[in-house]
């Protein structure tokens, strides 16, 4: 599930945002819940494509959950319908983070995957959240050449202080061209406005309770709907666990958060290189990897490799540490680099930032409507700002800063709808936290906190590698998830699942 795209979808993912609802807490407006008149469901029409399982449709939603007569905005949805129909249980939901991951898509690609998760006894239901996919979007560009244009052929991560100065304005102009072109859609984007979403979808399926899996971003979700409506919950897995106090409290404190274990599943990445040998891992068998390494970046801030800058190589890094099955082929490029060939890295770089520039015009927009108005710090704050992530780690510091968070910093539109907590509302059947050990995108510390902080949930760790389970696969966590959607019976505190494999171990995935 972690192909190259999906990955990069994820991490696009990270968090943050900007807009408020005063007073939006649990017993304020956030807890006031959708109508749904009497017999009204969703309207399945095939998709269009050889699978019959699968449906598709298009859901009218208010545009302004307080206000529901004052205009709809559409979403796009899809089911897989459940493989054993006789012993169907209801509907699971999947989300994949992001911000900005589109639903239908992945259905469409996993829907077999999806399907055994459930062990075929749920219809697999997903959505493009508004802002995102083929639901109501959020508009940056007029069309693609004006999206290339404003980023350019050689743009890439600031590094230094001229740099990340002179990068400031376009983090800029970056919010006032969205804010141009999505006019009164981003004022709705928050988080509390797609909960509000899922529990409309959840009643058009027909289900009394919520049946729930969420990945990274996706896992804010589930706490924001499990504190807005905990009698609504039936089962909720959470895995790769966004922190929502920090989410909810600033950018600089989420990424801080976030990517406490990004720099150590780098020094991971470099030992268990080391440990597999030079058959496994090509950057072992000249000499101990991580003083090599190390060397590497040291040549790099002086100066590029042929077109790799050090700025595309922390792109890099950011992308396929969260993805062990990468790994291999991470470690073949940066020895290629070594020896003064960085041609593959920077390839590598050059179809990430082709990737995430479209991407990022839902997710920046869905971060910075979850958090305060108006923002602070302010754009001109933001170097100062990356050198402080920087020491959390200097991979993610960077990326993370700039490219997600800092365009947050000039975020021009109060949210309508925004929760802000609190985060411990009791649900009559547990939820299942799931934490990676070593994630670089969303630390363990996160999945530790949520689960002592939720009312009624229990930790599973995941002892493996990578952003979520997902990334280094367990029969264990697949089992312990299986039995848990079914049945409802949870692991006990303290279980600890290993994965399959190690990484760089043949046949990983």
């Amino acid at each position: 599930m972690q192909d190259r795209g999906t990955h990069i979808a994820r991490l696009v993912f990270l968090a943050t945002a900007i807009g408020t609802l005063v007073a939006a807490t649990a017993c304020g407006p956030a807890s006031v819940a959708p109508e749904l008149p009497a017999g009204q469901r969703i309207a399945w029409n095939s998709c269009d494509e050889p699978a019959k399982e699968l449906e598709c449709a298009r859901v009218a939603v208010p545009l302004d959950w307080q206000r529901p007569d004052d205009g709809k905005i559409e979403l796009a949805v899809i089911r897989h319908r459940a493989s054993r129909p006789h012993e169907r249980i209801g509907s699971l939901f999947f989300n994949w983070g992001g911000p900005g991951v589109a639903g239908v898509p992945k259905v469409r690609d996993m829907a077999a995957d999806l399907d055994a998760i459930g062990r075929g006894r749920f219809d697999v239901v997903s959505w493009d959240p508004r802002g995102t996919g083929d639901s109501d979007r959020i508009v940056c560009f007029h069309n693609e050449q004006s999206r290339k244009e404003f980023w350019g052929r050689d743009w890439s991560i600031p590094t230094t202080r001229a740099e990340s100065v002179k990068y400031v304005p376009k983090t800029v102009e970056f919010i006032k061209r969205c804010t141009a072109l999505s006019g009164e859609l981003l004022a709705h984007i928050s988080t509390a406005d797609t909960v509000r979403d899922l529990d409309y979808l959840r009643q058009l399926v027909g289900d009394p309770q919520l049946n729930y899996r969420g990945v990274s971003y996706g896992t804010f979700i589930g706490q924001t709907y499990a504190n807005m409506f905990p009698r609504r919950v039936r089962a909720m897995v959470l895995d790769g666990v966004v922190d929502p106090t920090a989410f909810t409290d600033g950018t600089a404190e989420n990424v801080t958060k976030s990517i406490a274990d990004a720099d150590l599943v780098f020094q991971k990445f470099q030992s268990l290189c080391q440990s597999a040998g030079p058959a496994r891992c090509d950057l072992a068998g000249h000499g101990p990897v991580a003083p090599r390494v190390r060397q590497l970046l040291v040549r790099l801030r002086r100066a590029p490799i042929g077109k790799l800058t050090y700025g595309d190589a922390l792109i890099v890094l950011w992308v396929r540490l969260g993805s062990p099955k990468q790994w291999p082929e991470l470690a073949i490029d940066l020895d290629k680099a070594a020896r003064g060939d960085g041609s593959a890295l920077e390839s590598t770089a050059r179809n990430v930032k082709a990737f995430v520039e479209p991407a990022l015009d839902s997710a920046v927009g869905l971060q910075c409507a979850d958090k305060p108005f108006p923002p602070r710090p302010g754009p001109q704050a933001w170097p100062e700002i990356i050198g402080r992530l920087s020491d959390v780690s200097f991979i993610s510091g960077p990326v993370n800063g700039w490219l997600l968070w800092a365009p947050c910093a000039a975020w021009l539109v109060r949210s309508a709808d925004r929760y802000t907590g609190p985060w411990n509302a009791f649900t009559k059947n547990r939820i299942l936290v799931i934490g990676t050990r070593f994630d670089p995108n969303t630390a363990y510390a996160n999945a530790v906190r949520a689960a002592s902080r939720l009312g009624n949930a229990v930790l599973l760790t995941h002892d493996g590698y990578g952003h979520t389970s997902d990334a280094d696969p367990s029969t264990c966590v697949e089992r312990v998830t299986s039995k848990y959607l079914v049945n409802l019976v949870t692991a006990p505190a303290g279980t600890n699942c290993p994965s399959n494999r190690r990484p760089f171990d043949r046949n990983f995935n």
